[in-house]
């Protein structure tokens, strides 16, 4: 997959007022360095899935990786479980994603049993799964639909399966938010993004990526009728959620 990698520079340049972020051609072919400069943590909450499914996953059950961008989750699992431990369906609403992962698995893990499709996570007919992935998807959906999108997910998973919901988070309070934020530009600073690519990035994600706080994460999963949920991770505005369907 190193070779389809390139810098992202996508907003080094001026770029039109009205420029919204969407996952296209351009976004796929610099996906894994933007990833690493600009998601705190990323990789951790990656290396710790293998580890959490050989803990809480029933051997042969069916896993979703729900947004899954190049196929990141199924290399995890499958770089820590046997193929016949598990079969994943990975899906994604961007077809440049769909046809990179599609590739990039098949390659890396012609063994593992591991299926990539195109479409909607809000109109998925699901099927009984041990695990379910959302990592770093559910902001990108409209803030009156995600209850809706979990409480699928709950249904979907069999008793005693888990969802790992990853997020960039708001804090409640507006000063530890503030800085909270302040800190990330500094992270991205420290990875090589100017001032420049940092404004045009937040203006372009703007009512793109609307975040909820960590408490208005666990209502949800507690609405939807998860039994607990606790965060696993955090690493700045970012954070990992385990949520543990009753068995």
């Amino acid at each position: 997959m190193s070779d389809a990698s390139y810098r992202d520079a996508i907003f080094s340049t001026p770029l039109d007022r009205m420029a919204r972020f969407s996952f296209d051609e351009q976004v796929v072919s610099c996906f894994p360095d933007m990833i690493r400069r600009s998601v705190p943590g990323y990789g951790q909450i990656l290396g710790m899935l293998g580890e959490i499914a050989a803990r809480h996953l029933r051997h042969g059950a069916h896993v979703y990786d729900l947004g899954c961008s190049l196929g990141a989750v199924g290399l995890a699992l499958a770089g820590r479980l046997p193929p016949d431990a598990f079969r994943l369906t990975a899906v994604d609403l961007s077809p440049a994603m769909v046809k990179q992962a599609t590739h990039t698995l098949a390659e890396e893990c012609p063994e593992h049993d591991m299926q990539v499709m195109e479409g909607d996570i809000r109109r998925l007919d699901y099927r009984d799964s041990g695990m379910i992935v959302l990592n770093f998807t559910l902001q990108f959906l409209p803030p009156e639909e995600r209850d809706d999108v979990i409480t699928a997910l709950f249904e979907a998973l069999e008793p005693g399966g888990i969802l790992i919901l990853s997020e960039k988070v708001v804090a409640s309070d507006e000063q530890d938010n503030a800085w909270l934020v302040e800190r990330y530009h500094d992270f991205k600073r420290a990875n090589g993004y100017s001032e420049l690519e940092i404004s045009q990035k937040r203006t372009a994600l703007e009512n793109v990526l609307i975040p909820d706080t960590l408490n208005a994460h666990h209502a949800r999963l507690s609405h939807a009728g998860f039994s607990r949920s606790l965060t696993w991770f955090q690493y700045l505005n970012f954070a990992s959620i385990i949520a543990f369907k009753d068995a």
